[in-house]
């Protein structure tokens, strides 16, 4: 459970240093503000566009890619129908979507892929998934809702993907891949010393939003912040659980890789998105406390039992 422990002592010892950089006030009133707006607009697009442009596309086409998808759209979307019921709103709904099935693949799965099931290119197919299908889709949604595209015609509209910078980082880095393209060191190499920036910020920009923050869980967003934990911790990893044993026929180390990696935490960036965007930044800041405390025992479970 070394792999466990690792990568949440990682991610804790950087949000700590954000909490405490916002008590201190050593970035000031806009430093929150700032590191997202740098995450979101430089580092996340040139991070997602080297990794992605070095990425073998060819795990895309496997069974545990499928079993991430069905899990990750089933829990999305039970959701998705509750917001709808409960009238939410498109943009808190989608946030809430978000924090209920995508999963914290990067600065979390990699070493845990690493340490508890042995192969770090195990966590490729999540990461892939969620960069190239899921976060395109996400945030053009949230484009619409937060009226950026006003009333401009349905053509132009359609086009949104291509005027975000997250999208466009990904598109392109999936597009040089596909080609078989090599980017040149000139170009690469500072993109990605630029990259690199992009998981420090937004764990210490997330680590500077909770200062003077009340507990998780309470407010107007404590149903939607319930929920979205229940779908991430439990309803997820259980539905790639059923789906991989029951309907793919994995079993041994193949389903421990596609339900351990299902049960990582909701993902820290999920948070710059909602701060960017303006729309369901304490029900991010909570859903992600809060899953991550959870996924502690539910990856220790899962690694005990199906090991």
């Amino acid at each position: 459970m070394q792999g466990v422990l690792t990568g949440f002592a990682v991610i804790a010892v950087v949000i700590g240093v954000g909490y405490l950089i916002g008590l201190r006030g050593y970035l000031g009133d806009q430093g929150r503000e700032v590191l997202t707006k740098l995450a979101f607009h430089v580092a996340s697009p040139a991070l997602l566009f080297t990794t992605l442009a070095r990425a073998d596309l060819s795990v895309i086409f496997s069974s545990r890619l499928l079993v991430t998808a069905l899990s990750t759209a089933a829990a999305a979307g039970v959701f998705v129908a509750v917001g709808v019921v409960r009238g939410w709103g498109l943009g808190r709904t989608t946030i809430g979507a978000l924090c209920s099935s995508y999963v914290n693949s990067g600065n979390l799965g990699i070493p845990i892929a690493v340490y508890v099931l042995g192969d770090a290119s195990l966590v490729a197919p999540v990461l892939l998934f969620q960069l190239v299908g899921v976060t395109p889709v996400a945030v053009t949604v949230l484009d619409l809702a937060s009226g950026r595209g006003g009333k401009s015609p349905l053509w132009l509209r359609l086009l949104t993907p291509l005027r975000n910078p997250i999208a466009v980082g990904s598109l392109a880095g999936v597009a040089v891949s596909a080609a078989g393209l090599k980017v040149p060191a000139p170009v690469m190499d500072p993109l990605t010393l630029i990259g690199g920036m992009s998981v420090p910020a937004v764990l210490l920009a997330f680590g500077i939003s909770l200062c003077g923050s009340t507990m998780p869980g309470r407010g107007p967003d404590r149903q939607l912040v319930l929920l979205s934990v229940a779908l991430k911790s439990v309803g997820q990893p259980a539905a790639a659980w059923a789906l991989a044993a029951g309907v793919f026929g994995l079993h041994g180390a193949q389903l421990l890789d596609v339900v351990v990696t299902s049960a990582l935490p909701a993902a820290q960036n999920l948070y710059t998105y909602a701060s960017t965007y303006g729309v369901g930044e304490r029900l991010a800041r909570d859903s992600i406390l809060v899953s991550t405390v959870v996924s502690v025992p539910v990856l220790v479970g899962v690694a005990a039992l199906l090991g």
